[in-house]
């Protein structure tokens, strides 16, 4: 086997060197080191999660199911009001806690048992508020805490029809889930007939 000294005086030993040697010493000294803190990917989700048709059309079945029942068409759970006074980098941690909101107040109750599907979508977005546990906001709660607390009054102002309507709209929670935790957010807005 050729030293080190002859491969490095060739241009093909030269490349070999550099691709075997230098190249991963580069790589890993750009990885943020373990342990240490990231809040960017903390309220990051990977697409892929988003991109699976199966759950994806169990998701917006579930959601057209319900929407059919769904008596009020003037109000709305899931919309841009979540996001009022909301800053960029805590809209992820905003949906984060709408998705734990609706999987314990609505998914997981006696409501399951009439709708098709529910524990298999309650399953998976369950999984991503699990994968995004250490997604924290930054700055002042109080906007987040709001915004929350209009929505369950209003889920509770609705009655049973309250769950119903927030059944329904699980495909904008999964959209808006979507665009706030992965890196590239789907282009257009969030439209959903009344």
């Amino acid at each position: 086997m050729a030293s080190l000294h002859t491969l490095a005086n060739s241009f093909p030993g030269w490349m070999f060197f550099c691709c075997c040697c230098c190249l991963p010493l580069l790589l890993t000294s750009s990885l943020p080191l373990k342990g240490a803190p990231s809040a960017h990917h903390a309220c990051r989700l990977r697409k892929i999660h988003f991109q699976q048709p199966y759950i994806r059309n169990r998701t917006y079945t579930l959601a057209k199911t319900a929407s059919a029942s769904d008596k009020d068409t003037d109000n709305r759970l899931i919309g841009q009001q979540l996001f009022v006074n909301i800053r960029e980098n805590n809209r992820c941690y905003m949906m984060k806690r709408v998705v734990e909101l609706v999987v314990k107040d609505v998914l997981l109750t006696e409501i399951k048992s009439q709708y098709p599907h529910v524990e298999e979508v309650a399953q998976f977005l369950a999984s991503l508020t699990s994968e995004l546990s250490s997604c924290q906001f930054s700055g002042k709660r109080d906007h987040i805490e709001n915004n929350l607390e209009q929505m369950k009054n209003k889920m509770e102002q609705l009655g049973e029809n309250g769950k119903t309507k927030a059944i329904g709209e699980l495909d904008l929670l999964f959209d808006y889930m979507e665009n706030a935790c992965t890196d590239a957010p789907k282009k257009g807005g969030n439209k959903k007939k009344n």
